[in-house]
């Protein structure tokens, strides 16, 4: 079965006879409201969307606009919205910064929930599978916030690496001109990292316990694990 976000003749088969999806926007597009309309008219009746915290405060308008197509699809829907991911340092973006020994994100020395993407998927799974959770509207974060300076050093320590941390505008605006990035989009990036920043400390949840039943995995638990596999070698 083949599917393509952009070729609406590959949709229906994709969900079809399905009646639960888990949907999620492809990477730096938004969803498309007829792909919402045809999941509905092929026998959906319950949709999870993954999104995300802190949306309104950056202005991401692409997650803000799926939440809003969700809501208003006409069928059961729970909006998952986690904090940073943990995997992001070990399987996205900041991967290529921890080998190189520094990560640069202008939001200071303010704390963000961290948690780990088992646990992301866990409440997917229960409220896309339970009843109960319909209208809900999820954070879900790891069991406590720490700085990027205190995340970075655990993953160092568990590496075996020198990693420090510059959460200055004026150095991560340096290292995106390096990396030849468009003006324009690292000052967007400055703008909503520095609403971010003003927030302040992320207050960690407790949706993880309370949906799945277990506890959240600690942020040093998943250093170590990823760092056993060969994560940062």
């Amino acid at each position: 079965m083949r599917f393509d976000w952009t070729q609406p003749g590959t949709w229906e088969q994709a969900v079809g006879p399905a009646t639960g999806m888990y949907l999620m926007a492809p990477h730096e597009q938004p969803i498309e409201p007829a792909f919402v309309s045809v999941a509905v008219s092929k026998g959906i009746r319950r949709i999870v969307l993954l999104s995300s915290q802190g949306i309104e405060i950056m202005g991401d308008e692409r997650l803000m606009a799926a939440e809003r197509l969700v809501r208003g699809s006409g069928v059961d829907w729970t909006i998952v919205r986690p904090d940073w991911f943990n995997q992001n340092f070990d399987e996205g973006f900041f991967q290529p910064a921890i080998l190189a020994g520094q990560v640069a994100l202008p939001v200071g020395d303010t704390k963000q929930a961290f948690v780990d993407a088992d646990d992301i998927a866990a409440v997917v799974a229960v409220a896309l599978t339970k009843d109960g959770h319909e209208g809900q509207s999820y954070d879900v974060s790891g069991p406590r916030a720490l700085g990027f300076g205190e995340a970075v050093a655990i993953i160092g320590r568990a590496a075996g690496r020198q990693v420090r941390f510059d959460g200055d505008a004026d150095a991560y605006s340096a290292s995106q001109q390096a990396l030849g990035r468009p003006a324009d989009a690292i000052q967007g990036e400055l703008k909503a990292y520095g609403a971010l920043r003003h927030r302040g400390d992320a207050t960690p949840t407790d949706t993880v316990r309370a949906v799945t039943g277990h506890a959240p995995k600690p942020f040093e638990t998943y250093a170590t694990q990823a760092a056993a596999s060969g994560a940062w070698k």
